[in-house]
């Protein structure tokens, strides 16, 4: 059935269009090749225009004085756009910043995700995959890979980087999908702007506390930076080091854990790609970065323009926002050979789903760390692996993934 661009632009408002991949991408395909930047206008949501193109997701991303974060960072409906308004922002995170501040603030952890720090983690990664094919083992041969594995070693990871006790990770979880899955009936606290609010004050009440202990007794965990972290002398503001640590407990894993379910689903579906990596390990990196393109588990970002600015033979007026569609750069047929092929040797693989510029994501090393170190776990002892039921997709309009991926395998 054909897609008209207007109805295409829906998507973009719609949470169920994400969990339904095949139409959304046809729907993003209609665009970039008809009106690749177009007007998206809903009548519980300000106008934008989505960019659905690579070249110009890239050039706005490169351009961060012109098109900044503020006010809108991601997409928010009428109702929360007034509230916003009215009593400010739930949350500052990194990516409602804008320089100077974005680079200040970034710069408090930036040095924690070096390479050189990362590295250090490693064995702590491998120990943690070789723990999660164990489980795999242990579960008999079926399990939802999505909620028994994915979900769970990415979440191990960030949250003993921050330095937070094993007994409260599954309320870290349980947090998480409240916070981005909003918009799923099966994952929200409730539909209401009430039930997100609350799910951000339990976020507060947990790292107050979490903030108190690490000043009162500071240990080398990164919640110990957080707590204690200042700016021209003076500690950060209390909204700042809460939304902190939100954006590095939620991101940090929700994400790499889409990536990685999102990705094992394509090596089921793509068998001839699965036994290509499984006989030649040194294609791990390759595969990685092609799980990540396939999947791209954050939806968008939106920009907000600053000053006249044309883009494509569209000229956009000061206080103009535009919906950087990941997703759509990521399969755009200008920049990929063939991009709706899964390609575990694609090379080379200009993805963007950890956007680009001033934004990139400060855990993109560490993303790519975790699955690679996963999949080398698991890989060498699948002898088989197959769908066992229909995978499901979170309803989302911003982050997300598979939230079940029931699978049946052989291991050892």
């Amino acid at each position: 059935m054909s897609v008209t661009p207007a109805e295409a632009g829906q998507v973009f408002v719609n949470p169920a269009a994400y969990a339904d991949p095949e139409f959304f991408h046809r729907a993003c395909a209609v665009l970039r090749r008809d009106d690749p930047i177009h007007l998206v206008e809903h009548p519980d949501f300000a106008p934008f225009h989505v960019i659905t193109k690579h070249a110009d997701v890239l050039e706005i991303e490169l351009h961060n004085k012109e098109w900044e974060n503020a006010p809108r960072p991601v997409i928010a409906n009428l109702e929360a756009d007034r509230r916003r308004q009215e009593q400010g922002d739930l949350l500052r995170t990194l990516i409602h910043m804008d320089d100077p501040d974005h680079r200040t603030y970034r710069g408090l952890t930036a040095e924690w995700f070096l390479p050189k720090n990362l590295a250090k983690l490693e064995a702590r990664l491998a120990e943690l995959a070789t723990h999660s094919a164990q489980r795999m083992v242990e579960l008999g041969g079926r399990c939802d890979f999505a909620r028994d594995i994915a979900m769970q070693y990415p979440l191990q990871v960030i949250l003993s980087i921050l330095g937070l006790p094993e007994t409260d990770y599954p309320r870290m979880l349980k947090l998480t999908q409240e916070l981005f899955g909003s918009a799923d009936p099966e994952l929200s606290r409730g539909v209401s702007m009430e039930d997100l609010i609350a799910v951000i004050q339990d976020f507060f009440a947990y790292f107050s506390e979490l903030t108190e202990a690490r000043k009162a007794q500071p240990t080398d965990d990164l919640a110990s930076v957080i707590a204690n972290a200042t700016v021209d002398g003076a500690p950060i503001g209390l909204m700042e080091q809460i939304s902190y640590y939100v954006i590095v407990a939620t991101a940090g894993h929700d994400t790499t854990a889409s990536a990685m379910a999102g990705g094992l689903q394509a090596l089921i579906e793509h068998p001839d790609q699965l036994a290509r990596l499984q006989a030649d390990p040194s294609l791990l990196p390759s595969a990685v970065d092609e799980m990540i393109r396939w999947v791209t588990p954050v939806k968008h970002f939106m920009r907000n323009a600053t000053t006249e600015y044309t883009l494509r033979g569209h000229t956009f007026r000061p206080g103009d926002a535009v919906l950087l569609s990941y997703p759509s750069a990521n399969r755009d047929e200008e920049v990929f050979t063939d991009p709706f092929s899964f390609d575990v040797g694609r090379s080379p693989n200009k993805h963007l789903a950890f956007g680009f510029g001033v934004h990139y994501c400060l855990g993109a090393m560490l993303a790519r760390m975790e699955i690679k170190a996963l999949l080398a776990e698991i890989l060498p002892r699948l002898h088989h692996i197959e769908l066992a039921g229909e995978p499901a997709e979170m309803q989302t309009l911003f982050v997300g993934g598979l939230k079940r991926l029931p699978i049946s395998y052989e291991m050892v």
